[in-house]
């Protein structure tokens, strides 16, 4: 199945060579040269994953991932020159699903793509596809998330968070197990980003936040009171 990636980054020879490693690996490829046209790109198009730049003309990445996140929950992977952990952070609150720092080998960059996108592919399972625990269900085919019957919007990485709670219901799951989980055994990224994902989830789901409970020094687990 033909995926379609759209890449948001200035600087024309570094574009160039993500286009060609994702045409490389059977991508389409849409590519925007500043913020404001990769507003109106992801606005006009059908996209399964977005590449975006944080340092750019006209409007940052920053402002470009808030008006995606404010529309959909389509993959978001950023680029950052710096390889400081605040613009990680920020890029995961404002729902990034994952960041890659540059200077990047584009292999490593379409193998992030890769696993992210089969990540979010619906599974075909027949038989556990749903789980439905106090009031929040989870359809896995669909990847829709309800709370007392009312779809809401997850990020992809929100999305795996509380499927993984769920399923291990009343275990407490460790910050280096989600990391491990969502990003894989690779990531070089550290275990903090994973509140800033708990944080964005807890407020998406309202009063059926008190059910993530934290368990400090070690986790989180999803409680069902008797």
């Amino acid at each position: 199945m033909e995926r379609t990636v759209l890449i948001i980054e200035d600087k024309a020879i570094l574009r160039e060579m993500i286009v060609d490693y994702f045409q490389n690996n059977e991508y389409q490829v849409i590519e925007a040269a500043d913020g404001q046209q990769g507003i109106t790109l992801f606005d006009q198009s059908t996209v399964d994953l977005v590449i975006l730049d944080i340092m750019m003309p006209k409007l940052d990445g920053w402002e470009v991932c808030r008006h995606i996140r404010s529309v959909s929950s389509v993959p978001v992977i950023m680029l950052t020159a710096r390889s400081d952990e605040e613009d990680a952070l920020l890029g995961y609150e404002l729902g990034a699903d994952d960041y890659v720092t540059k200077p990047f080998s584009p292999s490593v960059l379409v193998a992030k793509a890769n696993s992210l996108l089969k990540r979010v592919q619906p599974t075909s399972s027949h038989s556990d596809n749903m789980i439905e625990l106090a009031g929040i269900l989870i359809n896995r085919s669909s990847r829709i998330v309800s709370v007392d019957a009312q779809e809401i919007n997850l990020t992809h990485t929100e999305f795996e968070i509380l499927n993984y709670l769920m399923d291990n219901q009343g275990l407490v799951i460790t910050r280096e197990a989600l990391v491990v989980h969502i990003w894989g055994y690779d990531y070089d990224g550290g275990d903090r980003t994973i509140n800033t994902h708990i944080r964005n989830l807890r407020s998406k789901l309202g009063n059926k936040a008190v059910h993530i409970a934290t368990v400090f020094g070690s986790g989180y687990k999803f409680e069902v009171q008797a």
